[in-house]
């Protein structure tokens, strides 16, 4: 009896260990973070920063308006008033350099100010001087306007708010028969259609 004893105990003590050997493992919990510090006494509690969307919609631009208010009118005005009129040679409906120059002075403000009123149009006038036949001078003064117009529109005035018109010799700046006289009468002349108020 000794023996079977001894085997049970044995054997008892096998079961312990692997009892034992096969317990649960418990698993280590991680340090706790550090309490925030202590707010001052009477310092305003911090307010959580508004959650924003990943992506906000662009915003949008103002809608233009269709006619420039009064102080806008008196600056355009003022504008064509400085853009001095171009001058044309002979028989020619080329700009030249100096025409060139008198059309850029103010061209590109007047451009800035134009592109928010869509509607506020311009008229570029062609006119030549005394020589040569009614019909003929309303065509070369159309092509002189219509070369302005062509200008400007490089400038960055759009096209849609220029339109050209031809008084051929109808309406001289100056009434003398002389060259001098003749020379400021082939031009164009910039000038604001009449608006709705």
């Amino acid at each position: 009896m000794n023996r079977s004893r001894k085997l049970i105990v044995t054997a008892f003590a096998a079961i312990s260990v692997m009892g034992v050997g096969c317990a649960k493992k418990v698993a280590m919990k991680p340090p706790a973070p550090p309490a925030p510090p202590a707010a001052a006494v009477g310092a305003p509690s911090p307010t959580p920063a508004p959650m924003r969307a990943a992506t906000t919609p662009p915003e949008a631009a103002p809608a233009p308006q269709p006619y420039p208010n009064a102080a806008t009118r008196a600056r355009i005005d003022e504008l064509l008033a400085r853009i001095e009129d171009a001058y044309f040679d002979y028989d020619k409906a080329a700009i030249r350099p100096d025409a060139r120059n008198a059309l850029q002075a103010d061209s590109t403000e007047l451009r800035d100010i134009l592109a928010g009123y869509p509607n506020y149009k311009l008229t570029v006038e062609g006119h030549c001087d005394e020589r040569g036949s009614q019909e003929y001078n309303m065509g070369l003064g159309d092509r002189r306007a219509a070369a302005a117009k062509e200008y400007l529109v490089e400038v960055g005035i759009p096209a849609a708010q220029l339109s050209v018109v031809s008084y051929g010799k109808e309406r001289p700046a100056c009434t003398e028969h002389d060259e001098t006289c003749w020379q400021k009468n082939r031009r164009i002349h910039i000038v604001a259609m009449a608006q709705k108020p």
